[in-house]
């Protein structure tokens, strides 16, 4: 096995998926976490095996390739299989199935992560159509009315559950497509670690899209006075970014204990509520 000259084994280097890791990745925290990962990993396996025994089939119902997790050693043309065909064949394919959609930008990170997962182009087809078609409808059609309008609602959300942020953002006139754009058209992805977006991405199939709102929500109320401490527009810009990265959002299993727990009752019929208003907004803002 090829070796570093820090001494490190290059497969040990890259994660699990395929992305190498930093130069300042903390190999000991990440292992210290993991080992405790393990056992929920385990223990939820065996939920999962149960729940989807006798049904593991699916329900049948250009692009931004080079620029497709470029830190990802499987979608490198040198790879072999180089998963930048089969992210080519889903995406086309899928612009063919659905031609109101056809192909956005952020679609090829999110078929890309599906790929990764089920290593099945048919598979990640149909999952990629259950999420574009069903349960974020509207999110990456043209106009982007779905996604536009969810943007509003969580800004309308945070003014519920986290009023002095969304007074500092109001103050300061930061619109929150600048700050949380990236968490809803790539949900998460690149954006919180891999192992973190793939148990919200759980969540999200099953429980539809409230999940985006409970994972925003969650992120800004645990650090909302880190978030109050900024004092100019650049300067919240920054603290989104950041409350983005640590120990809290790697350890997954708590993090998503954390995400039904933190933002309080949050029912669909608040969320569909809201979102009638807000898209009325958004549309009337042409």
């Amino acid at each position: 096995m090829a070796r570093r000259e820090d001494g490190r084994d290059w497969a040990y280097r890259v994660d699990p998926y395929g992305f190498e890791r930093p130069e300042d990745f903390d190999y000991a925290s990440y292992e210290a976490f993991f080992s405790r990962y393990l056992v929920v990993l385990t223990r939820r396996a065996i939920k999962w095996s149960k729940l989807l025994k006798g049904n593991n089939s699916i329900q049948k119902s250009l692009k931004d390739m080079n620029r497709t997790f470029p830190d990802n050693v499987k979608f490198r043309k040198t790879a072999d299989p180089c998963l930048q065909h089969v992210l080519y064949n889903v995406l086309v394919a899928y612009g063919h199935h659905n031609k109101a959609v056809g192909y956005c930008q952020g679609m090829n990170f999110i078929a890309g992560y599906l790929i990764l997962i089920t290593k099945n182009e048919e598979e990640s087809f149909w999952l990629l159509d259950a999420l574009i078609g069903r349960i974020l409808p509207d999110y990456y059609s043209p106009a982007m009315l779905g996604l536009k309008t969810d943007q509003e609602v969580l800004g309308e959300l945070v003014k519920m559950k986290v009023p002095a942020v969304a007074e500092l953002m109001e103050r300061h006139g930061v619109m929150w497509t600048l700050v949380v754009s990236r968490w809803f058209i790539c949900l998460f992805i690149d954006i919180l670690p891999v192992e973190t977006v793939l148990r919200i991405w759980d969540c999200l199939f099953y429980e539809g899209s409230k999940i985006i709102f409970r994972v925003a929500l969650t992120l800004i109320k645990q650090n909302q006075a880190f978030i109050l401490e900024a004092t100019n527009f650049p300067d919240i810009c920054d603290k989104f970014k950041q409350i983005t990265k640590g120990t809290f959002v790697t350890e997954c299993h708590s993090f998503m204990q954390k995400i039904f727990t933190d933002p309080g009752s949050l029912s669909m019929a608040t969320i569909n509520k809201l979102r009638e208003t807000c898209r009325e907004k958004v549309l009337s803002q042409g």
